[in-house]
């Protein structure tokens, strides 16, 4: 595996970065496609919903690849956290966690990290985060560059909303693929990130308060925004 990776890193740094941006549904890779108009560097597939679909179908694309990504981007909308990130705003993660992995207990929830099964965290590439999180704000785009929560269960409460703030102070974004896109990619050497334009505030479940289609054209502007990075 060790010559593999090698061999991959090296056809990267000789052939440039391709980008695969792994989305959930349609709605959002059409939005990232609108964004990027076209360009050749960056390929685009709807995954499923949920972290399984997403580890699976990013790791089958990844290892169907013809040519070898330099970067996989999880990207799409998502809940936003009160006082961090509101609806509108695009998140890059700094660190991706599976928020809702581990166990419950009398004393409350156990992380897999404490249970001693492995990690729930995992640091985005640090160089390719901040150069996406600056081409955003250069183009006048509100931007956070903070941790991202991956759940299988959407968060529809307040009472979760703040244990999740809790026990991870700074957390900006929840969505439900980012650490199975995240995995995938880890498991082959690759650098990854994740994109989300909050739709909603995470807390109590409100549909007539998303804003779904403002967040869609938030994911547009990122994309076309990043363009100049995926050069």
């Amino acid at each position: 595996m060790t010559n593999i990776i090698h061999n991959r890193n090296e056809e990267q740094q000789s052939r440039g970065t391709r980008v695969l941006i792994v989305t959930a549904v349609d709605a959002e890779k059409d939005a990232v496609l609108r964004g990027l108009g076209g360009n050749t560097k960056a390929d685009v597939i709807a995954a499923g919903v949920g972290p399984a679909y997403a580890a699976a179908s990013t790791a089958v694309a990844l290892a169907a690849a013809d040519e070898p990504y330099g970067l996989v981007i999880s990207a799409g909308i998502g809940g936003g956290f009160d006082g961090v990130a509101a609806i509108g705003t695009l998140v890059v993660a700094d660190e991706i966690i599976a928020a809702d992995l581990g166990a419950e207990s009398h004393d409350g929830f156990i992380s897999v990290d404490e249970l001693g099964f492995g990690t729930a965290r995992l640091e985005a590439d640090p160089a390719w985060s901040r150069r996406i999180y600056d081409a955003l704000q250069a183009a006048g785009l509100s931007a956070v560059l903070a941790p991202a929560l991956t759940v299988s269960t959407a968060t529809g409460s307040a009472a979760t909303a703040a244990a999740h703030a809790a026990r991870i102070p700074g957390a900006a974004a929840e969505g439900m693929e980012g650490y199975g896109v995240a995995v995938a990619a880890q498991r082959l050497d690759i650098p990854f990130t994740e994109l989300r334009a909050i739709s909603n505030a995470v807390g109590p479940r409100d549909r007539a308060a998303w804003r779904i289609g403002e967040a869609l054209a938030a994911l547009e502007a990122a994309s076309a925004a990043i363009l100049e990075v995926l050069e």
